[in-house]
């Protein structure tokens, strides 16, 4: 059944691709990477263009997987997806939260899972837009970028590279959240220092 879906979004060609980065959100279990390979192979010059409307079809399905999160919660993500899924991702949103979402569009874990959880623990709707555009454009583009440099070739690249292209920029992406986390949180600290002297010196007079 799956296989017919994807042909039928196939065949579709921009349209299909908008239809599967907006159900990719929400419930379709096939990533729409898979689409957008497809299309980008039949017309590489084209696939700038494809990975865009994948990038807002998926940005337009994000808040509609988050109000099913407010509404259903959890329950609905054991039922259509793989329980380990569910729980790799959980454990990964409570220990990480946005950084999760983000690295969450370069994992096997269908990203609909971080949609859904989103609305199912309250998570701000604003946050979960803003990081989702961060990696899922990530990952549209990368694809797309390859189809219009290599062509057809891209396939073969995208087969042998794609993974190790994703860990290094999933390597860049963690170093720089590193260090603005720390140094947002050592201003905190300076800034915490500095409003505990004012009150002492305030005391004193």
């Amino acid at each position: 059944m799956i296989d017919s879906i994807l042909s039928f979004l196939k065949e579709f060609g921009t349209l299909g691709m908008f239809l599967h980065g907006f159900i990719d959100a929400i419930i379709f279990p096939i990533p729409a990477f898979f689409t957008q390979v497809s299309l980008s192979m039949i017309d590489p010059s084209n696939a700038l263009w494809l990975a865009t409307v994948g990038f807002i079809g998926c940005l337009l399905g994000t808040p509609v997987g988050y109000w099913i999160g407010k509404v259903a919660g959890r329950s609905f993500l054991n039922k259509i997806l793989k329980k380990k899924w569910v729980d790799s991702a959980t454990a990964m949103f409570h220990r990480h939260g946005e950084t999760a979402i983000v690295l969450g569009a370069f994992t096997p874990i269908p990203f609909k899972i971080f949609t859904i959880l989103s609305g199912s623990t309250n998570y701000p709707l604003w946050k979960l837009m803003g990081y989702a555009a961060i990696g899922r454009a990530a990952k549209f583009y990368i694809v797309g970028i390859l189809f219009y440099i290599y062509g057809t070739l891209a396939e073969n690249v995208i087969n042998q590279y794609f993974t190790l292209i994703c860990l290094g920029l999933l390597l860049i992406f963690s170093t720089g959240w590193f260090l603005i986390r720390k140094f947002r949180s050592k201003k905190e600290a300076q800034v915490k220092v500095s409003s505990e002297e004012y009150e002492k010196s305030t005391e004193k007079q």
